[in-house]
């Protein structure tokens, strides 16, 4: 068959055919892997898979131009073959690790939109099973000029700078406010909102979890729960400046983010956003820093820097691809390097341990190990 043409960008060489597949969840559990990809015209959505090359199995989705196909994941088959079809095009086979029973790896990124230097090879050679981020995947939707707010040309190009990671680890991106930027911010609130607030385009391009914009998702087999709030830029809320769903106590974000933290059993428990962790456990007069402490970690990319605090019983971390701006200081740090990094959590049955680690070499700057937490 004839390889697959992906829809081109118009920042991109118009000759240049593009395969722009990548791998997310929709359900809160491994059970299944959505596969992704985009063509230029409407197109029908077909992914064959299956445990060895030979595939054998297909899975079928409504006809689009950005697709979404959900496919099941066999557990113990160690890795899943996949390739796409839209009519008579086809992609190349592509495979996937499914998840282990006794040696999970999960990588954290933040702010790949600010990234200076080369990232995804290193996150490759890190050989993790999922891909978590912790926002500002792009530097805005819009290139100076406002934008629709279901514009996805801004995700396709991130997609095509690593085209090999994205079509082989599964991957489940957190808001940022530039992630829904639709317009330049400007030196003071204008008349028009600048970011759009329910992120159409970040929601129609990522298929995830729950409502997408807030979500949990549970590896059991290995007692972990990560938890994904929308926080962004908090102090402009209520301004032409909000990047964010409500997170003050009353709103349904405060409300889902307190129930689950207080029904959560699990022995990990990992809290994800995009805001300073000195401000969030500060909200609602301390009630989100009394729900953070019953978190293994927090993460945040809200700082171009590597940072690792300690608040009682829980650890807060701060990663960033684009690792050497200014450092903003938790007033609870215990490491802290202006440096490109990102975070590697290995965990096995009763233990996790958490790295910062250097780009593009990968060399270990923090290790931290957790023991189950204790119930509150």
């Amino acid at each position: 068959m004839r390889p697959l043409l992906l829809g081109l960008l118009p920042a991109l060489a118009a000759s240049a055919p593009l395969e722009r597949i990548w791998l997310t969840h929709r359900t809160d559990t491994p059970t299944h892997v959505v596969v992704n990809w985009e063509t230029a015209a409407t197109s029908p959505s077909v992914v064959e898979f299956g445990p060895s090359a030979g595939l054998g199995e297909t899975a079928k989705g409504p006809d689009g131009r950005i697709h979404h196909v959900e496919i099941p994941v066999r557990a113990g088959t160690g890795r899943m073959h996949y390739r796409v079809r839209s009519g008579e095009e086809s992609s190349v086979t592509h495979t996937f690790k499914t998840y282990p029973a006794d040696a999970l790896r999960i990588a954290v990124i933040a702010d790949t939109g600010y990234a200076k230097g080369s990232w995804g090879e290193a996150i490759l050679r890190a050989d993790p099973h999922l891909l978590v981020s912790a926002g500002d995947h792009v530097p805005a939707l819009h290139q100076g000029k406002p934008v629709g707010p279901s514009d996805t040309t801004a995700f396709s190009a991130l997609i095509a700078r690593y085209p090999a990671l994205f079509a082989s680890t599964p991957w489940l991106p957190l808001l940022g406010n530039h992630d829904r930027e639709i317009r330049p911010r400007g030196p003071r609130p204008p008349a028009d909102a600048v970011y759009d607030i329910p992120a159409r385009a970040f929601l129609e391009f990522f298929a995830r979890p729950e409502d997408g914009w807030k979500w949990r998702f549970d590896l059991p087999e290995m007692g972990v729960r990560l938890v994904a709030l929308d926080l962004s830029h908090t102090s402009d809320h209520g301004t032409t400046w909000q990047s964010c769903h409500d997170f003050l106590p009353g709103s349904p974000q405060f409300a889902w983010f307190r129930d689950l933290m207080e029904a959560s059993p699990q022995p990990f428990l990992i809290s994800l956003y995009n805001e300073k962790h000195s401000v969030v456990r500060g909200f609602g007069g301390g009630a989100y820093g009394k729900l953070l402490s019953r978190s293994s970690l927090a993460v945040t990319g809200f700082g171009y820097f590597a940072e690792r605090a300690e608040v009682g019983e829980t650890t807060f971390y701060n990663t960033s691809v684009s690792g050497t701006g200014t450092p903003y200081k938790d007033p609870r740090s215990a490491y802290l390097r202006s440096v490109d990094n990102y975070l590697l959590l290995t965990i096995s049955p009763g233990r996790l341990k958490a790295q910062l680690r250097s780009l593009p070499d990968g060399a270990v700057l923090d290790e931290k190990t957790f023991e189950p937490r204790k119930p509150k």
